[in-house]
């Protein structure tokens, strides 16, 4: 179906809707929050940064529907997919193992480092209370919203090691996380470059329809095709750098991406290829 727009929800599906915001504390800041309506509730896809950016989805959620909140899920575990969980904790909240176990871990860390870019943050994410995802799995779930079923999966290592996509299959409707990115760069900070090329295979082999990205606009299988080719030509640029095929110059000259990213992607795709990327099963 064509979308709807109901004021900033975007209708991409049968009762499937996006949220994108563009701006956060008066800086540019794009990021998507999913909701799904079912007959026994609705499913959140995301809960955004901070307490009050939940606060804040929670009213506009009420805006378009009364429905009761039936499950929430997390694509994976950076914070500004999951630190406003806290504020949906009444229901079940869905993620990896892995997001629920890096939640705990690594979000102090996190933290520091955002505010040390951005110290006029420091109240509002003072207020933010961590909480994990109370529901996991490791390959597959289903969520089942009375009149329709939504499927959760894991593809595989990509942009983290813990990203799952949420298949809304009577709707044609995928939402990827930031497993993909539209009209942006995909992020390497956390990710494993060999890895993801694979992962981004599988997704293609998932789209019917419209995908949501984590960040950007809603894409279709054309724009989903081109980004997983170029995830597997930086993959095979990280393989041959490690082994000395080729220069680190000629890499980042043949690359998609701007070469500070690529970059990052040679070393991250070194560690990986060493094994030293952690241990987590694909």
């Amino acid at each position: 179906m064509a979308s709807v727009v109901h004021q900033s929800w975007n209708e991409v599906g049968d009762r499937v809707y996006v949220r994108r915001y563009t701006t956060w504390n008066g800086q540019p800041f794009d990021h998507n929050v999913g909701l799904v309506l079912g007959a026994d509730g609705a499913l959140v896809i995301d809960t955004r940064g901070s307490h009050r950016l939940a606060d804040e989805l929670i009213g506009e959620i009420r805006e378009l529907t009364q429905a009761p909140l039936a499950a929430v899920v997390n694509t994976h575990h950076h914070w500004d997919h999951t630190w406003g969980n806290a504020r949906f904790a009444a229901a079940p909240i869905w993620g990896h193992v892995r997001c629920a176990e890096h939640l705990e871990e690594r979000s102090r860390l996190a933290m520091d480092q955002l505010l040390g870019d951005e110290p006029s943050l420091r109240e509002e994410l003072a207020e933010v209370i961590v909480t994990p995802p109370t529901h996991t799995l490791v390959e597959r779930a289903t969520l089942d919203l009375g009149d329709r079923r939504v499927e959760l999966a894991y593809l595989g290592r990509g942009h983290t090691d813990n990203d799952i996509v949420v298949s809304v299959d009577d709707a044609a409707v995928l939402f990827a996380g930031d497993l993909f990115e539209n009209a942006a760069t995909p992020s390497f900070g956390d990710a494993y470059p060999m890895a993801w090329a694979e992962t981004a295979s599988r997704l293609v082999e998932l789209v019917s329809g419209a995908v949501v990205p984590g960040h950007g606009s809603v894409g279709d299988l054309a724009v989903v095709q081109r980004q997983a080719s170029e995830l597997r030509l930086v993959a095979t640029l990280g393989r041959d750098v490690t082994t000395g095929a080729i220069g680190r110059d000629e890499a980042v000259m043949r690359s998609p991406f701007p070469a500070e990213v690529m970059e990052l992607v040679l070393e991250r795709a070194r560690l990986e290829l060493a094994g030293e990327l952690g241990t987590g099963k694909d």
